[in-house]
């Protein structure tokens, strides 16, 4: 598997999870709907750790870009952290309306940043770190 896959399929991970909360809350199972919630936040942030800890350090110490792409992504997980907050908060009220309009926002936020990183960042980082591929699925995969 490459690194672009990888990190790519994680991305459908995370999205699954919000899907089945926001699945949950209209069904009004809101103990669900937290326990996905709380599952999406979860993958989410550990994605942003592999991401922000290991993968994107090592394809600036290869390539010296450090104030490209990886500096953008970086600004976009902080927004989405931030998001998070909301979210709790949200779902921890069991306010229907706030949680979808949330989600909403998260979910494009997380979209149009996972495209980014999926047509770009991830085919750059592939191209720079294939001599490390294996290894560094390897390392992600135990994260």
């Amino acid at each position: 598997m490459t690194i672009k896959d990888f990190m790519t399929h994680k991305h459908r991970e995370c999205d699954h999870f919000l899907a089945e909360a926001e699945d949950a809350v209209e069904q009004g199972d809101f103990d669900t709907a937290l326990e996905k919630y709380i599952a999406f936040k979860n993958e989410t942030l550990k994605h942003f750790a592999m991401e922000e800890e290991y993968l994107f350090p090592t394809f600036e110490e290869k390539t010296g870009m450090t104030q490209g792409p990886t500096q953008v992504m970086r600004m976009e997980h902080a927004q989405a952290k931030g998001l998070f907050e909301k979210m709790d908060e949200a779902y921890n009220a069991k306010d229907k309306d706030r949680i979808y309009g949330l989600g909403e926002s998260m979910n494009i936020l997380l979209q149009q940043h996972n495209a980014k990183e999926e047509q770009m960042l991830y085919t750059m980082i592939q191209q720079h770190l294939a001599g490390d591929n294996d290894t560094i699925v390897e390392k992600l995969t135990n994260w």
